[in-house]
């Protein structure tokens, strides 16, 4: 199923729907929504589920859910090294978790109608914004959300996950992790998600270094924030602000290095026992920017255009914040 969106006021344009000579001669970009690979991959869940043979099980899942595939589907096996036998040694080794997540996977179009007034508010925040496709996928829980150039990847069996999905079947550290990542209501937050992850299309360059990469995640947090008018429910939004001192003392030790274990992507597992700071620090740096800067508008345009491949630039953007000069 595709669905197009587009605002009620002609910010985000429905190209398909409309007449070639009502069509104005700069449109705005338009914004896909495609779902069609979250039937297909119950479908194949289904059929490995019934077949007790493993090599049979691979050629039902190769041939039923990755080679019928959509781009977006491609796309998110390459960003987050899925294999056909990532997802089979998932399914086998968590049937509880996928039985109790599937009827949530349906849910994920409710958040199209907040998604197409966010997008609409991020094009009056950045007309230059670029079109992008937004795929709902079913990965083999590695990510809720990634980008791979112009498609935003979103994850619906994390994504759209709650306490009644059965977590009994796992490893310690990982019913930690989801535990406190459903606690967060990320359904409710799916339309928060994927305008972060549209903002990442947008941006440009690789990051090599740890400060790199969490401007890169900040910036993404600081827009999105703009255009919803919220930020995530994640332990990070509250807890950064609360011990900004010692964070921030600790962050400047790590930032010019290129490992970013103990600030992003980590669970729980670091000197602060809180998840994901470095998107705390981010967001600070750009927030800093954004409140220095006389033109709003210019600043969230340098945001969105900088290259993060150039540390001068991203040093740069770092100063003009503020935000870790030394107190």
């Amino acid at each position: 199923m595709r669905h197009i969106l587009s605002a009620a006021a002609a910010t985000i344009v429905c190209l398909m729907s409309a007449p070639a000579v009502a069509q104005s001669p700069d449109p705005a970009p338009q914004v896909q929504v495609v779902d069609s690979d979250i039937a297909r991959f119950w479908s194949a869940y289904d059929a490995v589920r019934a077949e007790a043979d493993p090599v049979r099980q691979r050629e039902l899942f190769q041939r039923m859910y990755i080679d019928q595939g959509t781009p977006g589907l491609a796309a998110f096996m390459e960003a987050k090294a899925y294999t056909a036998d990532t997802y089979l040694e998932a399914i086998r080794a968590y049937p509880a978790y996928w039985d109790t997540v599937r009827p949530r996977t349906a849910l994920a179009g409710q958040a199209l109608d907040r998604l197409e007034v966010h997008l609409a508010r991020l094009r009056e925040l950045y007309p230059d914004l670029r079109p992008a496709g937004v795929y709902f996928e079913v990965g083999a829980l590695r990510s809720a959300g990634t980008t791979q150039g112009d498609k935003v990847l979103i994850g619906v069996e994390m994504a759209t996950g709650d306490a009644s999905v059965d977590l009994s079947q796992m490893p310690p550290n990982l019913k930690r992790f989801f535990t406190t990542y459903f606690a967060s209501g990320p359904l409710e937050n799916l339309d928060l998600l994927a305008t972060h992850e549209v903002v990442h299309t947008q941006q440009q360059g690789d990051r090599q270094t740890l400060l790199a990469q969490v401007v890169y995640e900040g910036v993404a947090d600081f827009v999105a924030e703009k255009a919803t008018g919220r930020l995530p429910k994640l332990p990070y939004v509250t807890y950064g602000p609360a011990n900004d001192a010692a964070i921030k003392t600790a962050f400047r030790a790590d930032m010019t290095g290129e490992d970013f274990s103990g600030w992003l992507y980590n669970g729980a597992n670091n000197r602060f026992g809180t998840a994901d700071l470095g998107y705390y620090v981010g967001y600070a740096i750009a927030s800093g920017y954004y409140d220095r800067a006389p033109d709003k508008a210019a600043a969230i345009k340098t945001m969105l255009e900088l290259d993060y491949a150039d540390q001068a630039a991203v040093q740069a953007f770092v100063d003009a914040s503020a935000y870790l000069d030394a107190s």
